[in-house]
């Protein structure tokens, strides 16, 4: 999928990658931008579509696919990161709740126009979906969820023609994470290898540094070779 010309949704769309998002896809030449914000946006672009979007609110996701009436591409970026240790449950379900059911809400929602284009969705998870960081188990937990997630979308919607590109982020400079004295991509580049992630027609997309690391192994490792292996099954079954 090439960016020029295409509508896409973004969500989180108001600050760090998902901010920088909104900007590499005008620069590729969107054709339209929904920019997805809890709170009212604003933006010079006449192409920009600002959409007041909490995704863990059904009445707002509901309202956002009425206005959106064709789309291509769904980014899945919206999410919440907590330092914990576990011990509030409620923070789990807060977790939960954004990082999972939001985006599950969100591409439920926007299959009926992303079945139409045959388009792509685009769930940008973390490289702790796969390695967890104690620090932050409830995220973690999370983000491992939000990516089992997109590989059953990836072999259920294929038969659709709908791609689906799961991001390993690993540590990038946004508010979530800007206080620790750690190396961190800047959310520009993030965003731009997002892009021509799909554009190259990845399934799993490593955008920084430090996750690119890891693109060759995991691509050729057991995990992917089991993934594979289950999605053939899944294309046989719904072909019978």
């Amino acid at each position: 999928m090439t960016i020029a010309g295409r509508a896409v949704l973004v969500t989180g769309a108001n600050r760090g990658i998902g901010q920088a998002l909104v900007t590499e896809a005008l620069r590729r030449g969107a054709g339209r931008v929904y920019a997805g914000t809890r709170q009212p946006l604003t933006h010079p672009d006449e192409r920009v579509r600002p959409m007041t979007l909490d995704v863990t609110n059904p009445a707002q996701i509901k309202a956002a696919a009425e206005q959106v009436e064709a789309l291509d591409l769904l980014i899945n970026n919206a999410g919440v990161f907590r330092y914990d240790d576990l011990s509030d449950r409620a923070v789990l379900e807060r977790h939960l709740a954004v990082n999972l059911f939001g985006t599950y809400g969100l591409t439920q929602a926007l299959l009926p126009q992303l079945t139409r284009s045959r388009g792509a969705i685009v769930n940008n998870v973390s490289l702790m979906a796969i390695a967890p960081l104690p620090l932050t188990p409830a995220y973690s937990a999370s983000k491992a969820a939000a990516f089992s997630l997109t590989q059953s979308l990836r072999a259920l919607l294929a038969g659709r023609g709908i791609r689906v590109h799961a991001v390993l982020t690993g540590p990038t400079d946004t508010d979530m994470v800007r206080d620790l004295d750690i190396p961190k991509a800047s959310p520009e580049s993030v965003a731009s290898a997002i892009l021509d992630g799909v554009e190259r027609g990845e399934d799993d997309i490593f955008p920084d540094p430090l996750s690119e690391t890891l693109a060759d192994s995991w691509r050729s490792g057991v995990a992917k070779a089991l993934e594979r292996q289950n999605a053939a099954l899944a294309a046989a079954s719904a072909a019978a």
